[in-house]
């Protein structure tokens, strides 16, 4: 009886055994399975940091590329006023130069019937030298008057033909003269501060 008794006994045990391995096992299995959860959470942390380091390259690039084009649009801007600052400075004193042209103008057959005058009259007469000496005189003084607002007079006699300042109204043979060169200046002409407003009527010759 007492073998028989103990028999069963035995067999207890050996289960009991086979139950702790199999839990210790277990055990072994879920510490390992935790262990791959932990790896698998570094992984996705990783590629989080990767992903928010290339969203904050990509928005550097593009506050760059923003900043880069401000200062574009800046430089733009600033040229922009810098050429409306150089012209209106070139109107302004165009304006200035030019503002007497059409009075100008005015003046210049002023200024031919006093030359006229003196060219017509007779210096060795007595009767008229007083009074052509004051002509002279007024003549010389409106000239200098004119000048100081930049009205010169063009009288190109013996120099070379130039269409910009002279009106040639006819060509002669002269063996006194080289071709293409101011003969006779029939009508001085005139500038206003380097424009001009008459050309000089000349002869020249061929």
């Amino acid at each position: 009886m007492t073998t028989e008794h103990n028999k069963p006994h035995g067999e207890e045990l050996k289960n009991e055994e086979f139950q702790v391995e199999e839990v210790l096992e277990n055990e072994e299995v879920e510490i390992i399975g935790g262990e791959g959860d932990l790896d698998l959470g570094d992984e996705d942390d990783s590629e989080q940091e990767a992903s928010l380091v290339s969203q904050l390259e990509a928005a550097l690039i593009a506050s760059q590329a923003q900043v880069k084009e401000q200062q574009d649009s800046v430089l733009r801007a600033k040229a922009e006023v810098e050429n409306m600052r150089r012209r209106s400075e070139q109107e302004i004193d165009k304006a200035r130069k030019y503002a007497l042209n059409k009075f100008a103008e005015e003046l210049l057959p002023v200024l031919d019937n006093l030359e006229r005058a003196l060219q017509a009259a007779n210096p060795e007469d007595e009767a008229v030298k007083a009074i052509l000496e004051g002509v002279d005189m007024t003549h010389k003084s409106f000239v200098d008057t004119v000048a100081k607002f930049g009205l010169e007079a063009i009288n190109p006699e013996g120099e070379t033909f130039n269409p910009e300042l002279h009106q040639a109204i006819g060509m002669q043979e002269s063996p006194d003269h080289e071709s293409n060169t101011v003969m006779i200046v029939m009508q001085k002409g005139y500038q206003l501060n380097g424009r001009v407003i008459r050309p000089a009527m000349v002869m020249v010759a061929k």
